[in-house]
């Protein structure tokens, strides 16, 4: 049910949700078919795949909205998602590409270097209103660098890593990340090291300062309404 303004996020009542379970995250997100949660046990490639039809789903539905309160809503699901997946991969996948793949380390400084361009115009757009003029061009902007890294990404370093990893290797390093993403920022710091152990020591500073910001902004509400047989319904 819709909440009223006055509703804070530690409310307990039995219609209302917290912001997030556990600190983690926001409660609930908007999936494509595509993007479905991934299994419990999964091979890496399929793990970030889930990411990226998850981020690209964000997009489009921010694209596709009229309605700039929406579109606050999926901005900040967005930057949430983004902001832990390139962080995720820089301290769990790059090392493993770096250490099993034939010239792994170029890979991975290749890839490292994608993500400080999309670090940089993540903060940018995350600092804009849905009404801003700038709003969608930069996120179009996000978007066409982001699908050109995410090709590179499946089409050729993560089949090449799977094909130097075990079965259960590549599970371990999917649950790797996993773990990982539950600890690091939730927005974008470009300034920020994107090497370990340096990435980790100012993740850890600087993660639980943006899970505190992120109680106080609006997050997509999905949940099944089967009286009006949508998918979707957007609260606060």
């Amino acid at each position: 049910m819709p909440r009223s303004s006055s509703d804070t996020a530690t409310s307990s009542g039995p219609n209302q949700q917290p912001f997030f379970r556990g600190n983690v995250g926001p409660p609930l997100r908007t999936f494509t078919d595509a993007a479905g949660a991934p299994a419990a046990h999964i091979r890496i490639l399929p793990a970030i795949q889930h990411d990226h039809h998850e981020l690209e789903a964000h997009v489009h539905k921010i694209l596709q909205s009229t309605d700039p309160d929406e579109q606050t809503r999926y901005q900040n699901q967005f930057i949430w998602e983004l902001a832990r997946h390139t962080i995720g991969e820089e301290l769990v996948v790059y090392p493993a590409i770096a250490k099993h793949v034939k010239n792994g380390q170029a890979l991975a400084d290749k890839n490292r270097s994608d993500h400080q361009d999309l670090k940089q115009q993540l903060k940018k757009f995350q600092g804009l209103s849905a009404t801003d003029p700038k709003f969608k061009p930069a996120l179009k902007e996000i978007l066409e660098d982001l699908e050109r890294h995410i090709e590179q990404e499946e089409g050729q370093d993560l089949v090449t890593l799977e094909e130097e990893l075990s079965r259960a290797e590549s599970e371990a390093l999917s649950r790797s990340l996993d773990r990982t993403k539950l600890f690091v920022p939730s927005r974008s710091h470009p300034t920020a090291p994107d090497k370990p152990p340096f990435e980790t020591a100012m993740g850890l500073l600087t993660a639980p300062i943006d899970m505190v910001a992120d109680l106080f902004r609006k997050w997509p509400q999905p949940e099944k309404d089967e009286a009006k047989g949508s998918k979707t319904s957007i609260v606060q």
